[in-house]
């Protein structure tokens, strides 16, 4: 898929990005249920090496929702497509970065 600039020049979208890459995945959901246990086991179905260490989590003020960061090595776009396809079809998350 190719996007224009400003100026008219194109834009490869897998251009933009360089694989493998360092990669901060941010998760925002409902604060009930392990939700970040939810999102750990999703990130270690299509990334290798992600444990428990990657990730930090931060309720919000009322604890309501939480934020759940983590750090991975993305090898693709189609791998990281795939990771934030599944983790927002969750009921419970309410946006992926």
């Amino acid at each position: 898929m190719n996007d224009k600039t400003s100026n008219n020049q194109s834009i490869d979208e897998d251009q933009l990005m360089h694989f493998p890459c360092d990669f901060s995945l941010k998760v925002m959901g409902e604060n009930i249920d392990n939700y970040p246990d939810y999102v750990l086991s999703v990130c270690q179905q299509h990334v290798q090496g992600v444990s428990q260490s990657c990730l930090h989590t931060r309720p919000s003020r009322n604890g309501k929702y939480i934020a759940v960061t983590i750090k991975l090595v993305a090898t693709s776009r189609k791998q990281l497509d795939d990771l934030y396809l599944e983790l927002n079809a969750h009921e419970r998350t309410k946006m992926a970065l």
